[in-house]
């Protein structure tokens, strides 16, 4: 370690099974590139950011472990970024970041698209029933393909909770393919979802008129378990439910019970409540169910995006400059942020 360099550690959940940046080489490059900066991969197995990591780096670029309150108490902390690989920062005390005057930054502009891609790809593959249609090939039942037809979008109702950067992209997305639009979020401008062909309608309508429900919304205290028994037995018993979102956002013993109930159609899950997901999950055994490892979304657009988003706000700050992306800008105004950044 070079006296004086700004150091950044990488968590190293970020790395492939060769040992190679899941993101590519490129983004890397920018950090090698920067005077006076060393940055070094912290092991895979941490789940947790810890104070001994909070006093030994200037930045963190952290992916799943989660950065408690207890990470930023110590004496000497030296901490003055946590940059998220992703959009979500529920994994980050964003408040206790704040009172210790770390900044929190995070990668917006990376994740629309590909996410909302995702979004609409489980749609399609329940409304196809691309899953049992599978199982029908590999299994020899080809005479069966008559008994599980897919369910047209044409007229039908797609409604998307959460009509933030993902679920605005989603609803465009989905226009081509004559559904109707509804989305349910209480900060969206009506006049950006006209202009997207949606219509804001209440939780309770949403849910009781859309073919396919997607969730798109952040995990807060308000959303957690947004969706449970109550809000299940809105929803037609043909209809979908999408979650791109975040596992707890959904009450998952309250959908199993839908699901297994035949309550609701089917659902696509990429989140659950415990990540990674038991293999006893009771969920994983029914076959309207078509999940994935919190990963769906996961291609070279995505990581690439991410990663030189996240490492654009560890070269601001290293700058002294406020990253674009900042989750806590009330720690701009924090005695020790001051005192390093230049334009705070």
């Amino acid at each position: 370690m070079t006296p004086g360099a700004f150091r950044v550690g990488i968590t190293g959940d970020l790395l492939d099974s060769r040992g190679e940046p899941s993101f590519g080489r490129a983004p890397r490059a920018a950090l090698d590139a920067a005077p006076g900066l060393e940055s070094e991969w912290l092991p895979a197995a941490i789940r947790e950011i810890t104070a001994e990591h909070a006093c030994s780096f200037d930045a963190l670029y952290v992916n799943t472990p989660r950065v408690p309150a207890a990470a930023v108490a110590a004496d000497g902390l030296r901490l003055k970024l946590v940059a998220r690989h992703g959009v979500g920062y529920d994994s980050v005390d964003v408040a206790a970041m704040t009172r210790a005057g770390v900044l929190v930054a995070n990668t917006p502009d990376a994740v629309a698209r590909p996410v909302a891609c995702a979004a609409l790809a489980l749609v399609l593959a329940l409304a196809h029933r691309l899953l049992i249609k599978d199982r029908l090939v590999r299994s020899g039942r080809w005479a069966e393909r008559t008994d599980h037809m897919g369910t047209g979008l044409s007229g039908r109702t797609l409604g998307v909770i959460g009509a933030g950067r993902i679920g605005s992209e989603l609803l465009r997305l989905a226009r081509p393919f004559d559904l109707e639009l509804l989305a349910c979020d209480p900060y969206a401008d009506e006049r950006r979802l006209a202009a997207l062909g949606a219509h804001r309608v209440p939780l309770d309508a949403l849910l009781e008129r859309s073919d396919f429900v997607v969730l798109c919304c952040p995990l807060t205290e308000q959303t957690r378990h947004l969706i449970d028994d109550r809000e299940l037995a809105l929803m037609k018993p043909t209809a979908f439910l999408v979650n791109v979102a975040r596992g707890p956002v959904v009450d998952e013993t309250a959908l199993y019970r839908a699901l297994a109930e035949r309550r609701i159609a089917g659902a696509g899950l990429d989140v659950f409540e415990e990540e990674p997901a038991r293999p006893d999950n009771p969920i994983l055994a029914l076959d309207s169910v078509i999940v994935a490892p919190h990963a769906l979304a996961w291609t070279d657009e995505l990581f690439g995006a991410i990663a030189r988003s996240a490492i654009a706000a560890v070269l601001a700050v290293h700058a002294r400059r406020r990253p674009q992306y900042l989750v806590n800008p009330e720690a701009l105004s924090h005695p020790r942020v001051r005192a390093w950044l230049r334009d705070g």
